[in-house]
């Protein structure tokens, strides 16, 4: 089922960071992924963007491990693109 359009608004303004590495990493990730992203995935991105923005760099940089393990997965289809 494909992401409501104020959903994925609200996704795309939360991925704006005050990092630009975060920034251009999780704008890609939603230009290319948006449009198959389910509930689960949705809500595991909404986590992520909780995170400080050097530590979530940090994540997906590959520099530091997520503290939720549940995460994982999502930290993981980020990272590939």
């Amino acid at each position: 089922m494909a992401m409501d359009e104020v959903v994925l608004r609200r996704l795309r303004w939360r991925c704006r960071r005050g990092l630009l590495e975060n920034d251009l990493m999780l704008g890609r990730f939603l230009d290319r992924h948006a449009d198959r992203l389910d509930e689960r995935r949705v809500t595991q991105l909404q986590a992520l963007l909780e995170f400080e923005d050097h530590d979530l760099w940090d994540v997906l940089a590959g520099r530091a491990e997520c503290s939720d393990p549940a995460l994982q997965d999502m930290v993981e289809l980020i990272r590939a693109g």
